[in-house]
């Protein structure tokens, strides 16, 4: 994915932003949190999955545990992977799903973010 159509599929999610951090990375945050980045360098899509995704994802060719947040079920997704750009934008979606669900009320009210974003 090139950095143009992950950043503006991430804000089409609810209340997402992005920044520029570390190695100019895209780093996509729900009320702070970051819940998927875009690493230039090697080119890969990290981003939260599910407990049940995880080790399903990391037995594909071109996906890994991603480096320093593997312990917090991320995954490094490579361009070299076998999944197409609606699933990598899937898991993407689910991933600021799962990250906004464990907001607190406070920052999902602050935020507009209601259940039905964070149940689906």
């Amino acid at each position: 994915m090139h950095r143009d159509g992950f950043e503006a599929f991430i804000l089409t999610l609810p209340k997402a932003t992005l920044v520029r951090q570390w190695r100019d990375d895209s780093v996509a945050k729900v009320g702070g949190k970051i819940f998927a980045l875009l690493d230039q360098d090697p080119g890969e899509v990290w981003l939260k999955v599910s407990e049940l995704a995880y080790p399903m994802l990391t037995e594909l060719d071109g996906v890994r545990p991603a480096p320093y947040f593997a312990r917090a079920g991320w995954v490094a997704i490579s361009a070299a992977s076998p999944l197409s750009g609606d699933e990598v934008e899937a898991y993407i979606r689910e991933a600021h799903r799962l990250v906004a669900g464990k907001l607190s009320r406070k920052v999902r009210a602050e935020l507009g973010l209601d259940q039905a974003v964070i149940s689906r």
